[in-house]
């Protein structure tokens, strides 16, 4: 089983390298070059699967699971490093390394695996969307999951306009979530030391069992497995000298874009959690959990009406940019996998349709209440593949013979199995919780 193949395939075929990056000149024209790829990466952190957990642990414990968000936020900005590096460092992203490294038949599980886990993320958007689209025009929930299934178009026509369109099409998306949180956040006046203090890591998130399985939803619902082959592949789209000079340089600047990037997801989840605290826990609402009550509760409650339409734009700009990362995983996954090419909106509809399917079934069923367990069960899958994405990953970048100059120090090394063993211990406990009733 060799490292490297004899006629390895570019990631991304037509977009590896395209984008261009200065050899001299000010720093800032080299970071410019280089900011994109990590803002992509942070649309799976705050897609509309983590709004649910955040409301519900903002409403029923204040401030209190805000560490946690930390916590999650820093182990992700460690875990996208390393994808970043493996990419950076063999010119193969995670799928294709894992097809060198191992079996066909392990193989076939792996990417098995991470198909479902596109489809239960697609899932959530899917949900989040609809539901953004019902708030804002009425629009019956059935009816809004079917229209999802039109965002073929936009994608297709965005990766036909190359790579930087698609950054930029994501990165004003991301601005309008930020604003839109903003002026909620300016509007809820929250109290600066308690939300400083929420920060602070305490005993009760682990002693209270209620906010132990939030907090492990939290961290569940943050790290998304597909986004560490996305990760591995897209910081390939840049043309940088492929030595190793070079490769050290478009890692530092790589780790430094995802890194801010983070930051803004870490700053958005915050928030979200920050304005359930402010809002509803401070005023005795203990019993807020889903998107829709937020929704309904936020105007009446803060005595601003466009408070809660600025919540439904934030999700409806969340839901429309976890579609273009959702697309490019699904193909980088195929791709690298099973060396299966196929057209960008036939896999899209594809992966839509499959995901439309059980949310036009349960709400068929059990009504619109049903989607909102239906948006914690696609949680629950995320977590489940997760340890198939993180392991895979940490073994690669700690193999010299792969990584070459490369090769993660052992402290990171180290690090990064700590964290590894954390998320998949927490996402046990969710699970056997989940199951367990």
């Amino acid at each position: 089983m060799s490292a490297h193949p004899t006629t390895p395939t570019a990631s991304l075929g037509e977009m590896h390298a395209s984008v261009a990056v200065p050899s001299g000149g000010h720093w800032w024209f080299r970071l410019l070059a280089f900011l994109g790829p990590g803002y992509m990466v942070s649309v799976g952190y705050m897609d509309p699967g983590n709004w649910a957990t955040d409301i519900a642990g903002g409403a029923q414990f204040g401030y209190l699971l805000l560490s946690v968000i930390l916590l999650s936020n820093l182990m992700a900005i460690v875990l996208q490093g390393l994808s970043a590096r493996l990419g950076i460092a063999t010119g193969r992203d995670l799928a294709q390394s894992c097809r060198d490294h191992f079996s066909k038949p392990v193989n076939l599980c792996l990417w098995l695996l991470c198909e479902l886990a596109i489809i239960a993320c697609d899932l959530a958007e899917v949900i989040g969307t609809a539901i953004a689209l019902k708030l804002l025009f009425g629009l019956p929930l059935l009816m809004g999951a079917i229209i999802t299934a039109v965002d073929v178009v936009l994608v297709l026509w965005l990766m036909n306009r190359g790579f930087r369109a698609l950054e930029a099409f994501v990165i004003a998306l991301l601005l309008v979530i930020f604003a839109c949180f903003a002026i909620q956040i300016a509007l809820a006046a929250p109290p600066l030391h308690a939300v400083l203090g929420g920060f602070i890591p305490r005993a009760e998130v682990v002693t209270n069992p209620h906010a132990l399985y939030l907090a492990i939803g939290i961290i569940g619902a943050t790290v998304m497995p597909h986004n560490l082959y996305l990760h591995s592949s897209i910081v390939q789209t840049r043309a940088y000298p492929r030595t190793d000079p070079g490769r050290r340089s478009a890692l530092r600047w790589a780790v430094t874009d995802s890194t801010m990037a983070l930051m803004l997801a870490l700053f958005i989840n915050a928030a979200i959690l920050i304005l359930a605290a402010a809002v509803f826990h401070a005023n005795g609402r203990t019993d807020v959990q889903e998107i829709e009550q937020a929704y309904e509760l936020l105007a009446p409650m803060l005595g601003v009406g466009i408070a809660s339409t600025l919540f439904a734009v934030a999700l409806l700009a969340s839901g429309i940019n976890s579609t273009v990362t959702a697309t490019l995983a699904g193909q980088i996954v195929m791709e690298g996998f099973l060396r299966l090419r196929i057209a960008p909106w036939a896999r899209r509809l594809i992966t839509r349709g499959i995901a439309i399917v059980p949310v036009v079934i349960v709400t068929a069923i059990y009504g619109e209440q049903g989607t909102a367990r239906l948006l914690v069960l696609s949680q629950v899958v995320l977590s489940m593949q997760l340890p198939f994405a993180v392991i895979p990953l940490v073994m690669f970048v700690g193999d010299k013979a792969r990584m070459g100059a490369l090769v993660a120090p052992r402290w990171l090394l180290g690090l990064a199995w700590v964290i590894g063993a954390v998320i998949v211990l927490l996402n046990v406990k969710l699970l056997v919780g989940f199951f367990g009733g």
